[in-house]
Formats: structure tokens, sequence, C-alpha cells
């Protein structure tokens, strides 16, 4: 009896050491893909370029979404995509949405009106990234170029393409939201393995 113990403990330490092996190689794997994902600056033309929301003070977009916005505007003026898609809704208090003042922001860089559509709901990437999924069919967006901090442009592809887009992404070099600290990397690459794991299940029950 004692010896059966011994030869079973040498395999639970296996089997564990096995299992974190494979934890950590996803997660590393996941890793690498954020940051790929981050160094892709994709100007392959696209129907449409969705700049994700972030936060806003009473329409002046915060720094971190006018870089996303300035950079969106750039990616317009190179003809990656005839519309610019601003998502994101507000929170309660607020007197104007994340998608509204990202529209605002953009039409006074000279972004035509006509070019620009505020999509004013989504507290989180998923929500938002929906909301463009309903309005998909009747403007023929099948291909998005998706503008976020370059961190988060891996999972916010992988959101999109869950939902049937075909997606290139780009995130600003430089300025706010652009910095790829080791922290942010390794929350990015769990929030991806959360996504296939849980997150993905959800949308699709909905």
């Amino acid at each position: 009896m004692p010896g059966s113990r011994r030869r079973r403990l040498p395999r639970l330490v296996k089997a564990l050491a096995l299992l974190v092996a494979l934890v950590l190689g996803v997660v590393l794997f996941l890793a690498g893909n954020v940051v790929s994902s981050a160094r892709s600056y994709d100007t392959t033309p696209s129907d449409a370029i969705v700049v994700l929301g972030a936060a806003q003070y009473w329409g002046d977009p915060s720094p971190v979404l006018a870089n996303r916005l300035d950079h969106a505007a750039d990616l317009y003026r190179m003809d990656v995509a005839p519309t610019i898609i601003t998502v994101g809704g507000g929170i309660p208090g607020d007197k104007i949405t994340e998608a509204q003042a990202g529209a605002d922001f953009l039409k006074s860089k000279g972004i035509p009106e006509s070019a620009i559509v505020a999509i004013s709901q989504g507290a989180d990437t998923i929500e938002s990234l929906e909301a463009v999924a309903e309005r998909a069919g009747d403007n023929s967006w099948g291909r998005l170029a998706i503008v976020s901090d370059r961190a988060h442009v891996a999972r916010s592809a992988a959101i999109a393409e869950a939902l049937g887009f075909e997606t290139s992404v780009s995130g600003p070099a430089s300025g706010d939201g652009s910095l790829l600290s080791f922290e942010r990397v390794g929350w990015e690459a769990l929030g991806i393995a959360r996504f296939y794991l849980w997150d993905r299940w959800l949308m699709e029950s909905r």
C-alpha cells in the first residue's frame, strides 16, 4: 500500500508539471500573438475602420481615445476604407457617448461627416463590436480595419472574427495607448484565453 502511494505521487507530480507547462505554453503563444498584432500596421483595403471607444470627458476624447482617432483619420486619408465607425456608449451622468465624442473629434480634424458612422452602444469591446455586427448587413461591412491600443488589437480582432468579419489591425505606434508593457501584454493574452474559453460561448448563446 505505501509503495502504491509512492508510485502514484511521481505520476501526479508529472501530470501537474505537464499541465503547468501546457498552460504556460498557451499563454506564451497568445502573448506572442498580442505582440505580433501590435506591431502590425495593416493597410489592407477594408469596408470600414472601427475605432474602439475609450474615456471621454464632456465631449473631449481622453488622450488615449484621441490618439486612436488620429490614427484612424490617417488610415482614412490613406484610402484604407471609405468609412470610419466610432463606437462606445456612456456612463450614468454622461451627456455624450464615446461614439459621438469620437465622431465630433473626427469632424474637427476634417473628416467628412458623410464618412463617419457613430454607433453609441457598448460598454466593452464585445458589446461594441456586436453593435457593429448588427449594422453590418445593411452597410455591406464585411472587412474591418480595427483601431485600438496596440496591445488590444489582437483580442479585438479575435472578437470581430468570431462575429463573422474579416479583419486587419492597426494601432498608434506612439503616444497614449501605444506602450507594450509586460503587464499589458500578459493581461491581453489572458483576455484572449478567456474569450475563447468563456466569452465566445456567451456570445453564441445570446
